[in-house]
């Protein structure tokens, strides 16, 4: 997606070989006319694939995943990393890494609102090793729901998510690819959507 590539120009700052921040648009301020297009695009990659539910992981796949809920016109349902009072009974769970915060989560979604009718889109903002994503996968599968593909806003090429995601029949949907952040600069993999 060009505008996205633009704005990850523009705006990320590379912090390591392997870290990019791009807290200025997407994972601390939300730049919402970004966030339609995103929806946008994505609701046009999974348009004929029968969604019936978003499912995402919080928080800075929120604003994505709640933009093409709005195209395509489904509910949105975000897994916790960390339960509340009112979240107790008849959860969906799953252990995830985070290799950014070197931390495990356990995510949990109620079961009330995946059923084995549903189809689901999986959207997160960023795949590197594809450790989210395979939670939100295993969190879906215990409900019985079928999946659709998953959706990521920004994929780090260079790193085994992709792969893992693939080894498991996944359909995978990324709106922007980085092939390398050495040297203080994004390199794009290639132009993926418009």
């Amino acid at each position: 997606m060009k505008r996205l590539q633009e704005k990850m120009e523009q705006e990320g700052r590379v912090l390591s070989a392997h870290v990019l921040k791009v807290d200025s648009f997407l994972n601390h301020q939300i730049d919402p006319q970004l966030m339609k297009e995103i929806g946008e695009a994505f609701a046009e990659l999974f348009q004929k694939a029968g969604i019936t539910k978003i499912v995402t992981l919080e928080s800075s796949g929120i604003a994505p995943s709640v933009m093409t809920g709005l195209v395509l016109g489904v509910p949105v349902l975000f897994a916790r990393k960390r339960q509340s009072l009112t979240m107790t009974d008849d959860l969906l769970t799953a252990d995830v890494y985070s290799f950014t915060k070197e931390t495990t989560n356990r995510i949990a979604v109620s079961n009330t609102f995946l059923t084995k009718e549903d189809t689901v889109l999986i959207i997160d903002d960023f795949l590197a090793n594809g450790q989210a994503a395979l939670g939100l996968i295993d969190i879906v599968q215990q409900a019985g729901s079928a999946i659709a593909g998953i959706g990521i806003v920004i994929e780090k090429s260079f790193q085994n998510g992709r792969t893992l995601l693939e080894e498991k029949g996944m359909r995978v949907e990324s709106l922007a690819r980085i092939d390398s952040l050495q040297d203080g600069h994004i390199q794009f993999k290639e132009e993926v959507a418009k």
